[in-house]
């Protein structure tokens, strides 16, 4: 938990926004909350979502401030749900409790949601504020506000290069561009997916497991793995089996995989695969680990293959979501802006 002292509401969705980061679990299909309960400017109440079945983040919060809760304020990062699914709806729990005010990031675009909580309260007889720190919230929630927006799972394009831009060598070897933070790296960004897609060209030549092994307790004993796609044919006994194989389109692929609750999907293709979400602007973040190194030519396997933007005019720009260092490597997370 965080400095349990808060200030003002910019620090209450601050609280709320770091319980949101705590999970060390997906809980798809719902969405990655975070809540806390403040009572005369300190917290007494800090939760967040728990797994499919489990509680909400609004729930785990007011059940750890107990009593304190009545007359204090919570802090949460999306709007409460007001219907009856895996669990009762968070607006009776939040209006049980007694609180006096409830402060929202951001409004639930979910129809069996969208404005019903807020409304709910505020017929009860709560203060409701809505749009505290949207920005920071809304890139915490991306991939379920795109998927309650689109019916589809937020695309990441993970890719490994050299700093001159290359994925491989000449003769297609590949192993190891970058050092060992970045690949625990990337068993973290698995864990944090529904799905992970590569093309069968990638199994062939690699035979990669495409596992959560490394991803440091991210993934529980019980938990399923994400469900992995191979864009063509598996090989016979592929280290990737189970997995299942996709012969449509790829705007095809994400209608399905949206319809079966699949909220973020983890694209690992080459530069192929790479290339084909890229030209179709599927892609909501790519994810780049730089090496520093160099191959030192023209000749080395770009980082996506296929025809580029003709001319500076068409060049596609958008900015660096998240810069870090991991280990001697870069990880840069770019987003590129809608045209």
């Amino acid at each position: 938990m965080p400095d349990p002292t808060i200030h003002d509401d910019e620090g209450g969705m601050r609280a709320a926004l770091d319980a949101a980061g705590e999970p060390h679990r997906r809980t798809s299909p719902n969405p990655r909350v975070g809540a806390v309960v403040v009572a005369d400017g300190r917290i007494v109440g800090y939760g967040a979502t728990q797994p499919p079945g489990g509680a909400h983040a609004e729930r785990v919060a007011l059940s750890e401030a107990g009593p304190a809760a009545a007359g204090a304020t919570l802090y949460t990062t999306l709007e409460p749900c007001d219907h009856e699914g895996r669990t009762a709806p968070c607006t009776d729990a939040i209006i049980g409790a007694d609180v006096a005010r409830v402060v929202v990031g951001v409004e639930d675009p979910d129809p069996e949601v969208s404005g019903r909580g807020l409304g709910r309260l505020r017929e009860a007889g709560l203060v409701v504020d809505v749009g505290v720190l949207v920005e920071e919230v809304t890139n915490t929630l991306a991939p379920y506000l795109h998927h309650r927006r689109t019916g589809r799972p937020y695309v990441v394009l993970k890719l490994a290069a050299t700093v001159d831009g290359r994925i491989a060598a000449p003769d297609g070897t590949s192993r190891w561009i970058t050092g060992t933070e970045a690949r625990l790296d990337v068993h973290r960004l698995r864990a944090s997916c529904d799905a992970i897609c590569v093309g069968a060209g990638t199994i062939r030549a690699d035979d990669p497991r495409l596992d959560v092994r490394d991803a440091d307790g991210l993934v529980v004993e019980g938990e399923d793995p994400p469900r992995r796609v191979v864009l063509g044919k598996i090989p016979a006994g592929a280290r990737i089996l189970p997995a299942e194989e996709h012969h449509g389109g790829l705007e095809g692929l994400l209608d399905g995989l949206g319809a079966d609750g699949v909220i973020k999907l983890l694209v690992e293709g080459g530069a192929d695969v790479a290339g084909r979400f890229h030209r179709a602007g599927l892609v909501d973040r790519y994810v780049v680990y730089l090496a520093p190194a160099l191959l030192g030519g023209e000749d080395g396997r770009p980082l996506l293959s296929g025809p580029g933007a003709p001319t500076m005019a068409d060049l596609r720009r958008g900015r660096f979501v998240a810069v870090e260092v991991l280990g001697d490597d870069l990880r840069l997370d770019l987003e590129l802006e809608d045209r």
